[in-house]
C-alpha cells in the first residue's frame, strides 16, 4: 500500500513557508535524551506536548519498538503518551498549560491547537451545554466532522446517528490532558474522524497510598452584565488492598455576559482501578453530568446597534443530562503480547425550548448507548524488522427517540406533536495495523471496516420505517522517519468517513440512495523536540467529497450526497525554554501559526471559502515564574470570516449575513503560592485584557450577530491537601 502523492497547490504566506522551511531544516542539536521512561509527558506552557519522551527505545534510530502500552494513552497499542514520533499532526495540552492559559472553558484551550478553530454560530454558542470545534476548515457547529472522546469513548449522545456535541457532557476543571490528532489517527477511531480525534482524558487516581487532592473556587466578572462561580474538587488515593480510588466535581453556578444568560451545570465522576495481578488490572468510571443554560441567541442589526448584550429571547434554554459507566480489562501477558477490552454504558436526555412567533418549540431527545471493544497486540521479532500487529473490533447499539411539539406562548397549552420518531444503529467495526519499526523507519499500513445498519421508524404521520445498510472499508498508511533522536520527519494518507445520520434518514429512498460521506487526508511534516525547544510544521491536504448537503427547508428538506469540499494549509508550532542557568530563566514562550484554505468545490458558490472558517490564525504566549510567583501573557488571533456559502459581504437587515471581521484578544493572569499556607494558591487574571469588541453570526434558527465576550476579571483560590 503506498502513500498517495501530496497536492502542493496551496498558496502561503512568504512568512508561514520561512516558518515551515526553518522547522524542516533545524540542524541536529546536541541534547541526545536518556532513556529511561516513555509512559508519561513533562508539562508543556504552550498548547503543545513538550515531551521528548525519554526512554523511548524509538528516541535513537533502532528496529527496537515502543514498549507495548494501550491502556491511558490516546491510540491504543504501541503508541506511547509522547507525541514524538508519532506519525501525524498532533497537539497535547497538559494541565499546567490549561491552568497557565486562564482558560474558562474548554473552547478557550482548544483555540491555542495548531488547526483548530471554535466556531460560535450557533444559538447555544457562549454556553456551557454544547462544543463547537472545527479543525481544518471543516464545519464546526457541534463538532460534527471529528471523533470526540473522553476518556477514549465516544462523547456523542449517538456517534452513528448523531455525531453533533449539541450537547457535550464534559467540564474543564475535571480535565487533566487534552489530545488532538488531527492526521494519522483513522484506523483506530471512527467514525466522524476526517476532522481528527480529541480526546479529553480526565484527571488521573493519584497512585500515592492515602487521600490527596485539591478543591478550588474561581469568581468570574464580566465588564457587561454577568458574573459566575467555578467549583470543583478533587480526591484520591490507593487503598490497602490494591484499589484506586478518585472523585471529581465540577460546577458552574451564574451567567455569561448577555443578559438572561443563567448557567447551572454539575459534573460529577467516580473513577477506579484494581491491579488483579502483576500482569493485569481492572479500570473505569461512573459519571454523571447535568446542564441547564439559557441562551440569548442572535440579534438583528438595529438590536445589536441599540445593545449587543440583549436577550430578545428570554424563554429560549438548552438542557441535559448524562448517565455513564465503562469498565475496561487490560493484560500485558507477555513482553511480546497484549490484551484489553473495554465497554461502555451511556444514557442522555436533551431538550430545545425555542420561541417560534406565539409557540415555544420544544424537541426532547433521549438516547442510549452500549459498546463493547476488544483489542489484541502481538509482537514479531525478524532480524533487523520489529512489527506490532493490533487487531481491534467494537460493537456499538444505539437507540434513540425525538420529539418535536409547540406550546403555546400565551396559555403555556400543549400542542399535538409535530414529529415523532424512533432511530437505532447496530453498528461493528473492524480494524488491523501494523506498526513495522525498520532501522529509524516507522512505518505503519491499516485498514479499518466499517458495518452499519440503521433503523428510523417516523410514527407521524404514519409509521413508516426507513433501513440502510452500509458497509465501507477505510484504508490508511502512516509514515515516521527518526532523523534523530530530537528530529522525526513524518507523512501519512489516512481515508475517513462520516456515517449517514439519523435525520436525514428521512430522504433515504430508491431514487435517492444516501452514501457515507468521504475523505482522502494527505500530511507531510515535521517536529523538532528536545529538553529546550519544541517546535512542529505540518502541510495537509484534504479532498472531502460525497458529503450530504440538504436542499430545501422545513418539512421539505431533502438530503442529497452532493457535496465536495477541498482543505489545505499549514500548521506550525514553537515552544521554548529558556535555560534555568543563564539570564532569562524562569521564562518559556510559544507560538503556533495556522494558514487554512478551505473551499468549495460544487454548484454556483464553487472556489468559494467554506463559511465560519477563518484562513489565519495564531497564538502567542509567554510565562514566567519565580520563587512563589507566576506570570502569564498570551493573546490570540483569526482573521475574518463569511457567514455563508455565497460569502456575501454586505451585512443584511437581520445581521446574519455579511463579513465577520477578524479580531485579537490578549490574556493575563499571576499567581502566588501563599508562603506558610501549605498547598494555597492565589490566581488573579483577565482575559479580553482591552475589551476587544467583536461578534460572530448564527446560522441556525436563532438568526442574527451575537457579540463576544468581553473583558473578563476573575480571581481564584487552590487548595491542595
Amino acid at each position: 500500500m503506498a502513500a498517495a502523492p501530496y497536492n502542493h497547490s496551496l498558496t502561503l504566506r512568504p512568512g508561514a513557508l520561512a516558518i515551515a522551511l526553518a522547522c524542516l531544516a533545524m540542524p541536529y542539536a546536541a541534547h541526545a535524551e536518556d532513556a529511561s521512561n516513555i509512559s508519561s509527558d513533562t508539562t508543556a506552557v504552550a498548547a503543545t506536548d513538550n515531551s521528548a519522551a525519554p526512554g523511548s527505545s524509538a528516541d535513537n534510530a533502532g528496529p527496537v519498538l515502543e514498549a507495548i502500552q494501550v491502556s491511558s494513552n490516546l491510540l491504543g497499542t504501541t503508541m506511547s503518551a509522547s507525541t514524538k514520533n508519532f506519525a501525524g499532526a498532533r497537539t497535547v495540552v497538559q494541565k499546567d498549560a490549561i491552568q497557565n492559559s486562564g482558560a474558562t472553558s474548554l473552547s478557550d484551550v482548544m483555540r491555542r491547537i495548531p488547526g483548530v478553530q471554535i466556531s460560535d454560530n450557533s444559538g447555544s454558542s457562549g454556553s456551557a451545554v454544547s462544543l463547537n470545534i472545527g479543525v481544518r476548515g471543516l464545519a464546526g457547529r457541534y463538532s460534527p466532522r471529528s471523533t470526540v472522546l473522553l476518556d477514549g469513548i465516544p462523547m456523542a449522545v449517538a456517534p452513528y446517528g448523531q455525531p453533533q456535541l449539541s450537547f457535550a457532557p464534559v467540564s474543564l476543571a475535571n480535565i487533566e490532558t487534552v489530545d488532538v490528532v488531527r492526521g494519522g489517527g483513522a484506523v483506530r477511531f471512527g467514525p466522524q474522524n476526517v476532522g481528527g480525534i480529541i480526546n479529553f482524558k480526565t484527571r488521573a487516581i493519584p497512585n500515592t497510598p492515602g487521600i490527596t487532592g485539591d478543591a478550588s473556587v474561581r469568581y468570574n466578572s464580566y465588564s457587561e452584565t454577568g458574573q459566575n462561580q467555578q467549583y470543583s474538587v478533587f480526591a484520591g488515593g490507593q487503598l490497602d488492598n490494591g484499589l484506586g480510588l478518585a472523585l471529581l466535581y465540577s460546577g458552574v453556578r451564574g451567567s455569561d455576559w448577555r443578559v438572561g444568560s443563567d448557567e447551572k451545570v454539575n459534573d460529577f465522576a467516580i473513577k477506579y482501578h484494581y491491579d488483579l495481578s502483576p500482569t493485569s488490572e481492572i479500570y473505569g468510571k461512573l459519571s454523571y453530568y447535568d446542564v441547564n443554560s439559557r441562551t440569548p441567541g442572535g440579534l438583528t442589526v438595529a438590536q445589536y446597534k441599540a445593545n449587543p448584550y440583549q436577550n430578545t429571547r428570554p424563554t429560549d434554554f438548552w438542557s441535559g443530562d448524562r448517565t455513564a459507566f465503562d469498565i475496561g480489562y487490560l493484560n500485558s501477558i507477555s513482553d511480546t503480547q497484549e490484551f484489553e477490552i473495554r465497554s461502555y454504558y451511556n444514557t442522555s436526555s436533551r431538550q430545545s425550548t425555542l420561541i417560534n412567533g406565539a409557540n415555544l418549540g420544544h424537541q426532547p431527545r433521549n438516547y442510549e448507548t452500549i459498546a463493547i471493544e476488544p483489542r489484541y497486540t502481538q509482537r514479531f521479532s525478524t532480524g533487523k524488522v520489529s512489527q506490532d500487529v493490533t487487531v481491534g473490533y467494537r460493537y456499538l447499539r444505539e437507540r434513540a427517540d425525538e420529539t418535536v411539539y409547540n406550546t403555546v406562548l400565551a396559555t403555556n397549552a400543549q400542542l399535538a406533536p409535530t414529529a415523532f420518531a424512533n432511530n437505532s444503529t447496530d453498528a461493528q467495526s473492524l480494524y488491523i495495523d501494523d506498526k513495522i519499526a525498520i532501522n529509524s523507519w516507522r512505518i505503519t499500513p491499516g485498514v479499518r471496516y466499517e458495518h452499519i445498519k440503521t433503523v428510523r421508524v417516523n410514527h407521524i404521520p404514519s409509521d413508516q420505517e426507513i433501513a440502510l445498510l452500509n458497509n465501507k472499508a477505510l484504508p490508511s498508511i502512516n509514515v515516521a522517519y527518526l532523523l534523530n533522536s530530537n528530529v522525526t520527519l513524518f507523512t501519512d494518507y489516512n481515508s475517513s468517513f462520516g456515517a449517514v445520520q439519523n435525520t436525514q434518514l428521512n430522504s433515504q429512498s430508491a431514487n435517492n440512495p444516501l452514501q457515507p460521506e468521504l475523505a482522502k487526508t494527505a500530511e507531510l511534516g515535521a517536529r523538532w523536540k528536545s529538553a529546550q525547544l519544541s517546535a512542529e510544521a505540518t502541510l495537509f491536504n484534504i479532498k472531502f467529497d460525497n458529503q450530504i448537503q440538504s436542499v430545501g427547508s422545513g418539512i421539505n428538506t431533502i438530503f442529497f450526497n452532493i457535496g465536495a469540499t477541498h482543505h489545505r494549509g499549514l500548521e506550525t508550532a514553537v515552544d521554548y525554554h529558556f535555560d534555568d542557568r543563564g539570564p532569562l530563566a524562569g521564562f518559556s514562550t510559544y507560538a503556533t501559526y495556522t494558514y487554512t484554505k478551505a473551499t468549495l468545490q460544487d454548484g454556483v458558490n464553487a472556489d468559494n471559502d467554506v463559511s465560519f472558517y477563518s484562513r489565519n490564525t495564531d497564538t502567542l504566549g509567554t510565562h514566567y515564574q519565580q520563587g512563589a510567583w507566576g506570570f502569564d501573557l498570551s493573546t490570540t488571533h483569526q482573521s475574518r470570516q463569511f457567514a455563508d456559502e455565497a460569502n456575501t459581504v454586505l451585512e443584511n437587515a437581520a445581521g446574519n449575513l455579511g463579513i465577520i471581521p477578524g479580531y485579537r484578544t490578549w490574556n493575563t493572569q499571576v499567581k502566588w503560592k501563599v508562603p506558610g499556607q501549605k498547598g494555597l494558591e492565589l490566581v488573579a487574571g483577565a482575559n479580553n485584557l482591552t475589551n476587544k469588541s467583536y461578534f460572530t453570526r448564527t446560522s441556525d434558527s436563532n438568526l442574527g450577530k451575537m457579540v463576544g465576550a468581553p473583558r473578563m476579571v476573575y480571581l481564584q483560590g487552590r487548595l491542595a491537601f
